[in-house]
């Protein structure tokens, strides 16, 4: 089970904690495409994600009218059917039997006479481990706010593949990595496989280690060529956490892959020989 905090409100992220049991149906896909999507600011003004998902927004979203709007103003229209909203979500998992909590990035719908726990999550990816700067991934947003709309429509064309592990699907694109680039930052990758020969020896498709600024680059030029990965992770400040890796497409924002291990002595924080192998497969 997966129980998500979402931050209203304060600067100390005072939070509202639930689970989320229920499942979105294909009516609640189909109604958002008639809402205004309130895209809910972060608290702190100066955060990368305030500046980077303006001009995300404005360059990519097409599926609804949208909005900025701050936690209170969020608090105050939830319980509106007329809106959608997207914003950064706290999440535990109590399946994990640790208290590791990460952010996600999340689109919800309003519904009447509903407590902030129970409104329709129509997708939620995971960002960050709570406590890393969103410098992490906030030149990457380009990408999930392409995938989410993305992932929306194909839940509205294909009702069927709503489920609770929904991504799952992604896993079949996989085997499309031949003639691809793969672009991996170095902070990502454990020690077993944090150099091109390693890489190589499990991986036999084009890979290479860049920066941050070139896996941005990819994205804004939407290269058909590369796929990048998208890692959450403690990054040192938790030793029990879930650690994501995620493939996406720079040029549409397709998951090739969806997967992650709990960090422990054997299976550290990042992309693991194993993963490779399952990407080789």
């Amino acid at each position: 089970m997966k129980t998500i905090l979402i931050s209203i409100c304060t600067l100390l992220l005072s939070s509202v904690m639930f689970a989320k049991d229920h499942l979105p149906t294909k009516e609640e896909y189909k109604a958002f495409l008639n809402t205004k999507t309130l895209v809910v600011m972060d608290v702190n003004p100066m955060s990368d994600f305030n500046f980077k998902i303006k001009e995300v927004m404005e360059s990519v979203w097409t599926l609804t009218e949208f909005e900025f709007i701050s936690n209170a103003e969020f608090e105050d229209k939830r319980n509106d059917p007329a809106y959608s909203f997207l914003l950064t979500t706290v999440a535990t998992f109590d399946v994990d039997k640790t208290k590791a909590r990460y952010n996600f990035l999340s689109l919800l719908l309003g519904e009447s006479d509903t407590q902030v726990r129970d409104l329709p999550d129509l997708c939620s990816l995971p960002l960050s481990y709570l406590r890393v700067e969103d410098t992490s991934y906030a030149y990457k947003l380009e990408a999930f706010i392409r995938f989410i709309q993305d992932h929306v429509t194909l839940m509205n064309e294909r009702p069927e593949l709503i489920k609770a592990n929904a991504f799952k699907y992604y896993n079949n694109n996989v085997k499309s990595l031949n003639g691809k680039t793969l672009y991996l930052v170095k902070e990502d990758l454990t020690a077993e496989v944090n150099s091109i020969g390693k890489i190589k020896g499990v991986y036999p498709y084009d890979v290479k280690i860049v920066s941050q600024d070139e896996v941005e680059a990819a994205i804004e030029r939407r290269d058909s060529k590369v796929v990048f990965m998208h890692k959450v992770g403690p990054e040192g400040t938790k030793y029990k956490a879930r650690c994501y890796k995620i493939l996406i497409g720079a040029d549409s924002s397709t998951f090739y892959y969806f997967d992650y291990h709990m960090v422990n002595a054997k299976n550290r924080d990042g992309l693991l020989e194993k993963d490779l192998k399952k990407m080789a497969s």
